[in-house]
């Protein structure tokens, strides 16, 4: 409802951007008349709200297309960005993460925590511009943009996905790193760890056994929001790299006022980032063993 209205107070509709210097007599009003549009602002989206809680998202404003299958290859492609950024960033975050945890106020910790704070303040466009000039322009190893069409087969997007996906595993690892290391360092100061210590328990056992069970926990919810943001905030990098992807969807259906397309790409964002954070969640309960018999004694 928020993105309806949105777009429903920015200036012009479908029709002013499909005709553009056209738009105006008899010919605006035969193509608003054809889109719907001279409808009242409500009818309009409960027309659009009834299809949508039946899986019928509509076509797109010039209805030349069904929404679904225009989403399609797009949700295909955020998702093969998303898969592979998360497939290479969690694993090097999480063992960053623990390192400069186990490692704290050391020079390893103190570079890596540099780093990392470099790259969470460099805006992303800036980060994704160096590596075009450094690994496309001087160097000449991969290319600077995605010239591969939207409807491609994933293993066509090698090795023009590389650039983009190292942007983001950049930008991710930092963020995960920071929350694991934190975690590591507030487990390790436990009581219970301080007791095994004294009992004379060998240090990687209580590393690997009592400490980082426990410290990667909250990772869990730190993954599950960078999930939610691969797959719809991603636009800057999409945008930068020509990348055909949901967020360089929804910034072309805006620039058009396709408000169908604009309500179905915030549709299934919203849908995937309630479900990662529920799945997240109930992961986080059962993986905590307060948190299950908590909820067992409750039961």
């Amino acid at each position: 409802m928020i993105i309806f209205a949105g777009v429903e107070m920015l200036p012009g509709d479908s029709c002013t951007a499909f005709l553009e210097r056209e738009a105006k007599g008899k010919l605006l009003e035969n193509c608003r008349e054809a889109q719907g549009l001279n409808r009242p602002a409500v009818e309009r989206y409960l027309d659009w709200a009834t299809s949508a809680v039946r899986g019928d998202l509509g076509v797109s404003a010039n209805g030349e297309k069904s929404i679904a299958e225009l989403v399609g290859s797009r949700l295909k492609n955020s998702l093969l960005l998303a898969a592979c950024s998360l497939a290479l960033g969690v694993p090097l975050a999480i063992f960053l993460g623990v390192v400069t945890g186990l490692w704290r106020d050391r020079p390893v910790d103190l570079t890596i925590s540099t780093l990392a704070i470099f790259a969470m303040t460099i805006p992303e466009f800036v980060s994704a511009t160096v590596l075009i000039l450094v690994f496309s322009v001087w160097l000449g190893w991969l290319p600077g943009i995605v010239l591969t069409s939207a409807n491609a087969p994933a293993s066509e997007f090698f090795p023009e996905i590389i650039l983009p996906v190292s942007v983001l595993t950049m930008v991710m690892t930092a963020h995960i790193l920071r929350m694991v290391r934190s975690s590591v360092i507030e487990v390790m100061a436990g009581d219970y760890i301080q007791m095994a210590t004294l009992k004379g328990v060998p240090y990687w056992r209580i590393v690997f056994r009592h400490a980082l069970p426990n410290a990667l926990l909250p990772a869990i919810n730190v993954v599950a929001l960078t999930i939610a943001w691969l797959l719809g905030g991603v636009v800057v990098i999409e945008v930068v790299f020509n990348y055909p992807g949901l967020g360089r969807m929804m910034i072309d259906a805006i620039s058009d006022r396709d408000l169908p397309v604009v309500q179905a790409i915030a549709l299934i964002v919203a849908t995937v980032y309630v479900c990662v954070n529920l799945s997240a969640d109930i992961l986080t309960m059962f993986a905590n063993p307060r948190l299950r018999t908590l909820h067992m004694r409750r039961g």
